[in-house]
C-alpha cells in the first residue's frame, strides 16, 4: 500500500530535509507541499532556496506549492509531516486534525500536552495509543503525533537502556550544531571562534521531554518518569550533529561494560527508517565525533562512546544528526509507525 503524504512548511531547512528523506521512500509518495502565502502558486523548485547537500528530487521540484490550510491540501493525502514554526503550528495543526488529517509533527508546540503522544518508536511505541484519548477529548477525526527535540532524542535512547538499572539522576551538557538554529538562526560573527553557552528553551525541553518519553501509559493516563534531569545546552561551530556529555546515576551499580552492553541491546524496529543497530557503540574513547559519525545509520542511529565510571554512576558521550534523527527523520519514522499500527 502506498501512503500519500504532504509536507507542511516544505521550503524551510527541516522541510527540505523531509523532501530529501521522502525521495524514493518505499511506502510514502509525496503528493503535496505547503509554505507561506508568498510561496504559494510557485513550483517547489522556484520557491525553495535548496540548501541540502544533494540534488533537489525531481518529483518534488515540479510540485506546485500550496498555502498551509486544510482547504488547500487534497483530501486523498493520508499523512502530513509538519515542520512549521511552533507559533504557526499551534494554530494550523489543530485545524488540519479537526479536518480529519493525521499529522506527524516536528514542531515543538504541544509536545508536553497530556493528550499528545511524544514518541521515539524504538523507545515508547505504546504511547501512540494516547491518540485515542486525544481524539475523544478534542472531538476530531484526525490526530497529532510529535517527535521530541533534537537534543532530547540524542540522549533518551541511551537513558532508556539504563532505565532497568533504576535511573535516578541525569546531568547533560550539549554541544549543538548551528543547523539546529535554522539556516539564518546564528550569524557567522556570533559563532566563529566562539561557543554560545545558552540556547533559549533548550534546557527545559531536555529536562521535561525526557521524563515524558521514559514514562508509562496505562491506556488512559501518561505518567512521567521520576528521573531528575539537569541540562546545559551550548551552541558550537559545527554544521550538523549534536554531541552530548551525559552523567547518569542509577540505583544499581553498573560498569562501563554493562552500559555498553545495555546500549547494544536496544532493539530496532521493522520499519524502513529504523537503523540497525539503533545505538552504535564506539570502543575508541575519541569517538563519536560530529564530522566523522553524524551519518552513522544513514543519520538515523545514535552514536555513543567514552563510557567511564564516576563516583556516583557513569559518564558517556552520545551523538545524533540533528536534522535527520533529531528532526525530519524522526517524524518520518513516526509516520511509518502510524502506518504500521493502522492509524492512517
Amino acid at each position: 500500500m502506498t501512503v500519500r503524504v504532504g509536507v507542511l512548511g516544505a521550503t524551510g531547512a527541516v522541510g527540505q530535509r523531509f523532501i530529501q528523506l521522502l525521495d524514493g521512500h518505499p511506502e510514502f509518495k509525496l503528493a503535496a507541499v505547503t509554505a507561506s502565502e508568498s510561496s504559494a502558486g510557485r513550483t517547489y523548485r522556484d520557491a525553495a532556496k535548496w540548501r541540502i547537500d544533494a540534488p533537489i528530487p525531481e518529483a518534488a521540484a515540479e510540485l506546485t506549492v500550496r498555502s498551509t490550510d486544510p482547504e488547500s491540501v487534497p483530501d486523498d493525502v493520508d499523512l502530513l509531516f509538519s515542520s512549521l514554526p511552533s507559533g504557526v503550528a499551534a494554530e494550523v495543526e489543530p485545524a488540519f486534525a479537526e479536518a480529519g488529517y493525521v499529522l506527524s509533527s516536528n514542531s515543538s508546540n504541544e509536545r508536553m500536552a497530556d493528550d499528545v503522544p511524544l514518541v521515539i518508536p524504538e523507545i515508547n511505541p505504546g504511547h501512540l495509543d494516547l491518540l485515542e484519548v486525544q481524539r475523544d477529548e478534542r472531538c476530531w477525526d484526525g490526530a497529532v503525533l510529535k517527535n521530541p527535540n533534537c537534543s532530547t532524542i540524542t540522549m533518551v535512547p541511551t537513558l532508556a537502556a539504563l532505565a532497568p538499572s533504576g535511573l535516578e539522576r541525569v546531568h547533560v551538557s550539549t554541544l549543538q550544531a548551528v543547523s539546529g538554529a535554522g539556516y539564518s538562526g546564528v550569524s557567522s560573527m556570533e559563532i566563529l571562534d566562539n561557543v554560545l553557552p545558552h540556547i533559549g528553551g533548550e534546557e527545559d525541553k531536555m529536562e521535561t521531554e525526557s521524563r515524558k518519553l521514559l514514562g508509562s501509559f496505562d491506556g488512559a493516563t501518561l505518567s512521567h518518569h521520576d528521573v531528575s534531569v539537569s541540562a546545559s545546552c551550548n551552541r558550537v561551530p559545527t554544521i550538523d550533529g549534536h554531541i552530548e556529555n551525559v552523567w547518569a546515576e542509577t540505583d544499581e551499580a553498573v560498569s562501563p561494560t554493562d552500559v555498553e552492553d545495555a546500549f547494544r541491546g536496544v532493539e530496532s524496529l521493522d520499519l524502513p527508517s529504523s537503523p540497525e543497530p539503533l545505538i552504535h557503540v564506539f570502543e575508541d574513547p575519541e569517538r563519536p565525533q560530529p564530522r566523522l559519525d553524524r551519518h552513522v545509520g544513514d543519520g538515523m542511529a545514535i552514536a555513543a562512546g567514552g563510557v567511564q565510571e564516576t563516583d556516583s554512576g557513569v559518564q558517556y558521550n552520545c551523538l545524533a544528526h540533528n536534522t535527520i534523527r533529531g528532526a525530519a527523520g524522526a517524524a518520518v519514522l513516526n509516520g511509518e509507525l502510524l502506518a504500521s499500527e493502522g492509524w492512517l
